[in-house]
């Protein structure tokens, strides 16, 4: 392969490059061997990337070992070297050649112990040695010259801390201070200058820390326990998270360095962290590194200049359009584009590919390997004794296990144990259910990554260790977000806080700094009234002790910012409630600026039956049937498409149909429950309103194809939710908005398909029967039918005459 290739797999795969480069090399380590050190050297996909890179622009350095070269690939090298390479060369000193076990860096090049430490003027003695210290000010000391500072480090933290937090133990700071950094005192020492010098680092300003060994400092105390200390969040985004990278003088988290690295691409224009510089120095992102001229050609298929994967009679092919074989997989057994298994040989479509099940030997979720659809295999079940496989040390499950330690489910239950656990070490038993459910999910690396994203460990470890009340007014103290709300679903599905209707809070809050955001006294009372008396209770009295809805909200939220615009307008021109008159109201209603004019009559005809306005007139506009043209023809269309195309999802085929055939909002899609399916006799019914509805066959396959394979998004991973289309949360359906998001991706208008379905049924079905199968309002039902023109007033005499006609 080129270079140019290289560079491309490179992005695409960069362990697995980076692994045939050593074993090319390497003769006397088998790939596994390679694989696992690189790995381990390698992390994340950046610093990958980047090492891949270094060694296809220079495959040289694994035989010469010489620099200029990145550290990861010293660390390479050197990790190499310790399990057994011998054509492997390990790290040689850039200035007198040594071979070296570790290294000191300077920049691009490495050097030894004796070669790399710098040699500059004590500032005791004056003379040009070597370095051995830096003193209090952070200025160089040759090693006859010692700081002399002979406290307790100890002590001197102690008293420091004390003065934040009185009952803190000694013993507990000792032991703190130790593991902060267990074999360099003079790290010790840096953190107590430190923190002498500036306190505040304990209770907050963590981020202005000179040295990383404050932060290790910091987190140890946090997690021992010690009253006001407090971990620094990252200053430019504000997430409580690991922040130890230094960026112009402040600590911030790895995000941070990364945005930081941004820079616009002079081929492109797309805003990158550079791979590489042109001979100008300009910054070059990864796509437009492997983008050179000589290595690229015109796709036949998509007419775009890039690197050629493969060639047809038609002319060249780039990777993205290179067409996967038609093969039979050997899992579900469908003749699709299928790719060949590293495993099995065997060919798996896209499908199988990424579709975890439960194994039908061991019976853990895990990705399909082997089997049938039906009886699926795991890979550890499907070649147990392959060597890719390795027992976990705690569990003594098989697993594929990249590097040495526990696998994700124990990694994942001792980290539940850490934050949810009490000065005493237990958990308690308010919390028991959520350390359980969370260790038990099915997938344990959602679980950990939900852990490690934002303040949720920081608020569950306060929530076990007692510093923050278990209780929804604690958690209302919160910055809100949707991390907090998915906390608080998490602790109400798994029983440790009560229920509670989030919406009709949300919008209490809402009404709340709402209605003490108006200018006027006399405008608060009334907007008070309005909200408390007459739209909330409304609201509690037409859910009947149930959730409100999204829309519901919405609603109410409009009402009542249609009220405060339309004071707002009457305050600009010194008037009242009281003294408007229809004048005053009719020119507002005729003026450039008025907004929510329809919302602001509910609030005129409210203030006139409270006799708080006279003599004023806003009368109710009143439905006269669909205002847009009624498109049978598309609805069918689209309805045809989802029974027959395999290709979309079940659930939104499902959720389409129902909007389409039975003219249901996406609101009351999403709160349907799997009891609203029936099977009775063959038959498949579901209830929408008062009487069941029967399905036609290929509805009916979806609906009981959704009760039986639903799954949520959420991070507890539960199957036992009641509802038909769970949602992201906890023991939440899918919300209404989202419900419609995924109706418009599939082509619907949500109104106006909704519109022609109802439209057709009306003319087809008397309004009692639409009300009582479609669950909808009588009245409404009635409109519609009179919009449709259907002439279904004879009816109920018609039924009444037949009946009497077949008694007789």
């Amino acid at each position: 392969m080129t270079t140019a290739d290289h560079l491309e797999r490179a992005v695409a795969d960069p362990i697995g490059l980076i692994t045939d480069l050593v074993s090319d090399v390497e003769k006397g380590l088998d790939a596994e061997a390679i694989r696992a050190v690189v790995t381990a050297v390698a992390g994340g996909r950046a610093k990958s990337r980047r090492l891949a890179e270094a060694l296809a622009m220079r495959p040289a350095v694994l035989t010469d070992g010489r620099s200029p070269a990145p550290r990861a690939i010293g660390d390479l090298l050197t990790g190499l070297r310790r399990v057994g390479a011998s054509a492997i060369s390990p790290p040689v000193c850039a200035e007198c050649g040594k071979k070296l076990r570790t290294f000191q860096r300077q920049g691009q090049d490495w050097y030894c112990s004796v070669c790399g430490q710098e040699t500059t003027e004590c500032t005791a003695c004056g003379n040009v040695r070597r370095i051995g210290f830096r003193d209090r000010k952070g200025l160089p000391r040759c090693k006859m010259c010692p700081d002399n500072d002979n406290r307790d480090p100890v002590t001197v933290v102690h008293e420091v801390i004390t003065a934040i937090a009185p009952d803190a133990d000694r013993d507990v700071i000792a032991e703190a201070l130790r593991r902060t950094a267990p074999q360099r005192p003079t790290y010790r020492q840096r953190v107590v200058w430190a923190l002498e010098e500036n306190p505040c680092l304990l209770t907050g300003e963590g981020y202005l820390a000179p040295h990383r060994a404050i932060l290790r400092f910091i987190d140890l105390l946090h997690e021992a326990g010690v009253a006001g200390i407090v971990r620094p969040a990252c200053p430019r985004c504000h997430r409580v998270v690991r922040i130890d990278k230094p960026l112009e003088g402040q600590r911030v988290c790895r995000n941070c360095i990364a945005k930081s690295r941004i820079e616009e691409c002079v081929r492109c224009g797309a805003r990158r962290e550079p791979a590489t510089r042109d001979a100008q120095g300009r910054p070059l992102c990864p796509n437009c590194l492997i983008r050179e001229p000589a290595n690229r050609e015109t796709c036949t298929v998509c007419g775009e200049s890039r690197m050629v994967s493969c060639r047809t009679a038609e002319g060249p092919i780039c990777p993205n359009c290179r067409p996967l074989p038609i093969l039979l997989c050997s899992i579900c057994g469908r003749t699709a584009p299928c790719t060949l298994s590293k495993l099995t040989g065997l060919p798996r479509c896209g499908g199988c590919d990424r579709r975890p099940a439960h194994c039908t030997v061991c019976g853990r979720l895990r990705g399909i390997h082997s089997g049938t659809a039906d009886a699926p295999v795991c890979g550890p079940c499907t070649t147990p004794d392959a060597g890719l496989w390795r027992p976990c040390p705690t569990c003594g499950q098989a697993e594929r296990l990249h590097a040495p330690g526990p696998c994700p489910r124990c990694t994942l239950k001792q980290r539940l144990h850490e934050i949810l656990a009490d000065d005493t070490g237990s958990v308690s038993p308010k919390l028991r259910p959520l350390h359980d459910d969370l260790a038990s999910t099915e997938r344990a690396g959602t679980a950990m990554s939900w852990l490690s994203k934002g303040i949720v460990a920081t608020v569950l470890s306060d929530l076990g260790s007692g510093r923050r009340p278990l209780s929804h007014e604690a958690l209302d103290e919160l910055p809100e977000g949707k991390v907090v709300e998915h906390i608080r679903s998490v602790l109400v599905a798994t029983g440790a806080l009560p229920k509670r209707d989030e919406q009709m809070v949300r919008l209490e809050r809402h009404v709340k700094d709402l209605v003490a955001s108006h200018a006027t006294v006399e405008g608060r009372k009334i907007l008070h009234r309005y909200a408390s008396w007459h739209l909330l209770r409304r609201l509690r009295r037409r859910s009947r002790g149930k959730e409100i809805t999204h829309y519901q909200l919405q609603v109410a939220r409009q009402h009542l910012r249609a009220a405060v615009y339309l004071l707002n307008w009457l305050a600009g021109r010194n008037l009242t409630l009281a003294t408007c008159r229809q004048t005053d109201l009719e020119r507002w209603m005729t003026s450039d600026d008025v907004r929510l004019r329809l919302e602001a009559g509910h609030f005129v005809r409210w203030a006139l039956s409270q006799k708080i306005a006279r003599d004023l007139s806003f009368p109710a506009v009143r439905w006269n049937g669909p205002s847009q043209a009624m498109d049978v023809e598309a609805r069918w269309d689209t309805a045809r498409r989802l029974l027959h195309d395999d290709t979309l999802k079940s659930e939104d085929r499902l959720a389409g149909l129902l909007l389409l055939l039975y003219a249901q909002w996406p609101a009351a899609i999403s709160r349907l429950t799997v009891d609203h399916i029936e099977e009775t006799d063959g038959v498949v019914r579901i209830r929408l309103g008062a009487v069941p509805v029967d399905l036609p066959a290929p509805v009916a396959e979806l609906a009981l194809q959704q009760v039986e394979f639903r799954r949520s998004h959420a991070v507890l991973g539960r199957t036992d939710s009641p509802w038909l289309f769970p949602g992201g949360q906890p023991g939440r359906p899918i919300s209404a908005w989202a419900m419609g998001e995924r109706l418009r991706k599939l082509g619907i208008r949500l109104a106006e398909s909704r519109s022609t379905a109802l439209f057709q049924l009306a003319t087809e079905l008397p309004a009692a029967v639409l009300a009582r199968t479609l669950g909808i309002d009588i009245t409404v039902a009635v409109k519609w039918q009179r919009a449709a023109a259907g002439d279904w007033g004879a009816y109920a005499a018609e039924v009444s005459r037949r009946t009497t006609a077949e008694q007789t």
